[in-house]
């Protein structure tokens, strides 16, 4: 009995220590410094809205040629009347507060620029409208990810409708060529002319469209496979690596050495392709995480080496810095909560030429925020926490 006793207690002693040591290590433990970008969060940015205008889930962000910052976000559908939006009531609750409209434009120090967005002639507004993207002519892409959201919207800069591609309503159809399925993020490679769609909440693929017609061109799933619409269930860590993509698709970024970073946000990994779809490799990146996954959006340093990826993570609630070549984590930044800094479910994720980084949040975080960059130098901490203003 006592020998039992003394071998309990050494097993409880050993898991102690080995749950300690992990701890350390995910919460900043000291390493040997790597080089990285580092940052502070500006609580300043943006400023105040007008009109008693307040923001719902914000579910995209983009930059355009002037680092002006684009916003999304489900105002009317994820504001509550009784407690957030009283003045959109009916009848009105008090003066404040109401949605502003879905697209807000910032300029680089926060100010409101204009704001513009919803039903109007010619096109299917989203049901449920998902990311923003300004391509190098400064017009404005966005998809949706509502059910009966099959297709893709272009407009001008300032908000002129262009072009609808893809007919609403449609199935979920991975191999379609006519049409998408609840689209998350577009992407562009302007040399070539192409869109990468990340498609998405309900197919299962990569899709490339030529810019100007708006026709697919190809598309693949995980790995490189013709993709499938099969449910294959929860993700589960202990299992084999899934053969395709789970919903969501989240993201498809290209880059200037001609890859395509994938965010297969549910399997918790980047999957690295040729522009062609040919698969590279890959990269799992905190696997044991379930329910919305780890890997939500990625935006890429920009220098022209595009020496750094910014991984959101919305379910962990930080941002990991990472080498784009070996896909290493130099460290992360963030953490769950309400003060600047701190994270909502961190949803998506962009960069200016200066270097800065904003990044949203979605369910009830319901905000965008702005991390000055402060230049290269040595990290030592694997987990930087919240990145507050150093004075």
């Amino acid at each position: 009995m006592r020998r039992r006793k003394f071998v309990l207690a050494a097993l409880l002693v050993s898991s102690i220590l080995a749950l300690a040591a992990g701890q350390a290590a995910l919460q900043g433990a000291m390493r040997p410094a790597a080089e990285a970008p580092r940052f502070e969060v500006d609580p300043m940015w943006p400023k105040p809205l007008p009109n008693h205008w307040i923001l719902g889930s914000v579910i995209g962000v983009g930059i355009d040629s002037k680092d002006h910052v684009f916003i999304i976000h489900r105002g009317d559908s994820t504001l509550n009347q009784r407690t957030e939006a009283g003045s959109a009531a009916n009848p009105p609750l008090g003066e404040c507060c109401a949605a502003a409209p879905p697209i807000v434009e910032f300029d680089p120090e926060g100010n409101l620029v204009k704001a513009w967005g919803g039903p109007g002639d010619g096109y299917v507004w989203p049901e449920s409208n998902h990311g923003v993207a300004i391509d190098d002519k400064d017009n404005v892409w966005i998809g949706g990810n509502g059910r009966s959201d099959s297709h893709i919207l272009k407009f001008t800069h300032d908000g002129k409708f262009l072009m609808q591609i893809g007919t609403p309503r449609q199935a979920v159809n991975s191999n379609a060529l006519d049409h998408f399925g609840r689209v998350a993020k577009i992407s562009f490679d302007p040399k070539a002319n192409e869109a990468y769609v990340a498609d998405g909440y309900g197919n299962k693929r990569a899709a490339v469209l030529d810019m100007s017609t708006g026709a697919i061109k190809r598309f693949w799933g995980a790995y490189g496979n013709t993709p499938k619409d099969t449910n294959m269930g929860p993700y589960n860590p202990d299992a084999p690596l899934a053969p395709q993509f789970r919903n969501p698709v989240h993201c498809a970024e290209p880059t200037n050495d001609g890859l395509v970073y994938v965010c297969d946000r549910v399997n918790d990994r980047i999957q690295v392709f040729r522009k062609d779809g040919k698969f590279v490799k890959e990269q799992r990146v905190f696997p044991r995480t379930r329910g919305d996954g780890s890997v939500w959006d990625i935006a890429f340093s920009r220098d022209p080496e595009q020496k750094y990826i910014f991984l959101a993570d919305g379910r962990n609630e930080r941002v990991y810095i990472m080498d784009r070549q070996s896909l290493e984590i130099l460290t992360m930044f963030g953490d769950g909560g309400r003060q600047p800094g701190q994270f909502f479910a961190v949803h998506s994720i962009a960069t200016d030429s200066r270097g800065n980084v904003y990044t949203t949040e979605t369910y009830e975080g319901k905000r965008i925020q702005k991390f000055v960059y402060k230049g290269l130098g040595p990290v030592t901490r694997m987990n930087q926490g919240v990145i507050w203003p150093s004075r």
